[in-house]
């Protein structure tokens, strides 16, 4: 049983507003369908990592509003009769939803929801909110991960979030695309993240001398001995005195875990760093580096033939420092009338804001020649989609000339049902559980598609009824609103 939460203002005035003259005109009972999707990949990369379905659930499950909120609500002019239909508001309707960890591509329904008008309506704002930050931390996370690959990479970036909660949930997301520990004590404890850390400047500074403070803190910390090294001079100092704490441990049956390096060159200084402990036998040391570090300047390190074992990386993944949204979209497709469904569309001159309209299913095609993903395929809800063996044609929907038959082939349907009638249908998906989906998902990606820089487009295609039905509504409303 999800427990109740505060968030039932979090949501914007006008969604209030619409909903008190749904109620007032008896119209608070509507059925619709809501779908919620993305346009753009952010960062230029070739996919993005879905994050945050938990987070939504227990937001959506959880609304009540308190008498304080009434009482607020009535000081900006909402009416009596509205405000008792909010005394026993909860989430009456269905969510549909990709599994979290799922790799996503743009104008496809990520999540969708069918209720009642005023309960789709509300928890747009939030849900939105989640999905938006949480999805654009994971997919910065992967791209960095693309770039690490072998190498670990640890999120240090809890003191440059958004606020606490932006924080705790961003590290969350950040594992979920792939990174292999946290510095934040609570994303440890609440998600049973991997906790790791270091020590900082100022605990060197606080002693006499640099390596009074490395004694000091393997002392006190036999099982994560990781020593900042570029307090004063990392080649004169820092690497020397850590050698030599590190030889005293050896005397004790402990050992050194690591170094870490924060400024100055990095790919230099690793090189040197590495020399000089393998130089005196110490080649099981770890090296570390932290210091503004994203998925570029790692690639580039690589490049120089950096000696890193593990990357701390902060500011540009917690904040998602190079794009700081992702643009989520969540718009009304269908409504329900006497159990008919009807579509809906809303038109666009710029092609892209063109609404796919109704009811759909997801699939993700798989050759079976080559165990890759050849694109994601769109299809009415009401459509039977031979999942194995037929062939399928795909076509781009904005350049249907471009056509393609696969052959063999099987398709996974990508939503599930995850709330029924406002409660939950299906299992708890941990953080573990989306990690592993990202990780699987990723594999049936072709290389191109995962690519750092000027990735291959993967297409995501309508089906041919779909494609018509979109069509023939586009036409229908540009005839209807040209007349005259």
């Amino acid at each position: 049983m999800e427990t109740k939460n505060d968030y039932a203002l979090r949501t914007d005035l006008y969604q209030l507003s619409m909903m008190q003259t749904y109620v007032n005109r008896g119209l608070q009972d509507k059925k619709v369908v809501f779908d919620m999707f993305f346009r753009k990949i952010p960062f230029g990369n070739g996919y993005a990592v879905y994050a945050g379905l938990e987070n939504i659930i227990k937001y959506v499950t959880g609304i009540e509003f308190k008498d304080d909120d009434l009482a607020y609500l009535g000081s900006l002019g909402f009416n009596d009769k509205f405000l008792d239909t909010l005394k026993n508001f909860s989430f009456s309707g269905n969510m549909y939803s990709m599994d979290e960890g799922e790799i996503i591509f743009p104008n496809e329904p990520i999540l969708t929801i069918e209720a009642r008008i005023i309960e789709a309506l509300l928890i747009e704002t939030s849900i939105l909110n989640i999905f938006n930050h949480e999805t654009l931390i994971a997919t910065k996370a992967s791209r960095i991960k693309e770039v690490t690959r072998e190498n670990q990479v640890v999120e240090f970036g809890a003191r440059r979030g958004h606020g606490l909660n932006a924080s705790l949930y961003g590290t969350r997301a950040t594992y979920i695309g792939g990174f292999d520990g946290t510095s934040l004590v609570e994303a440890g404890r609440r998600f049973k993240i991997p906790v790791m850390g270091t020590m900082s400047h100022a605990f060197i500074q606080s002693f006499d001398d640099e390596l009074e403070a490395f004694r000091a803190y393997a002392e006190e910390n036999k099982d994560n001995v990781i020593l900042l090294v570029d307090t004063y001079n990392t080649l004169r100092s820092g690497i020397p005195n850590a050698i030599r704490v590190a030889k005293e441990l050896e005397e004790k049956g402990d050992r050194v875990k690591g170094i870490r390096l924060d400024s100055g060159d990095l790919a230099y200084l690793s090189k040197e760093a590495r020399k000089m402990l393998d130089n005196e036998g110490l080649n099981y040391i770890k090296i570390v580096a932290s210091s503004d570090l994203d998925e570029n300047v790692i690639a580039d390190l690589k490049l120089q033939g950096a000696k890193i074992d593990v990357y701390a990386v902060g500011t540009r993944v917690i904040t998602a420092y190079d794009q700081p949204a992702l643009g989520g979209i969540y718009k009304l497709v269908e409504v329900i009338e006497d159990g008919v469904r009807i579509p809906k569309i809303k038109v666009s001159d710029n092609l892209d804001k063109i609404l796919n309209p109704g009811r759909k299913k997801v699939y993700r095609i798989i050759n079976n020649k080559t165990g890759k993903a050849e694109a994601d395929y769109i299809a009415k809800y009401q459509e039977t989609l031979p999942t194995v063996g037929k062939k399928l044609l795909l076509f781009d929907p904005i350049s249907p000339w471009k056509k393609k038959i696969v052959g063999e082939y099987r398709a996974i349907e990508l939503q599930k049902e995850v709330l029924r009638n406002g409660q939950r249908c299906g299992p708890y998906t941990g953080v573990e559980q989306a990690r592993r989906r990202c990780q699987v998902s990723l594999e049936l990606l072709w290389e191109e598609h995962r690519r750092r820089i000027n990735p291959q487009t993967y297409y995501v295609d309508l089906s041919e009824e779909l494609w018509h039905l979109k069509k023939d509504m586009i036409e229908e409303k540009r005839s209807h609103y040209n007349d005259g």
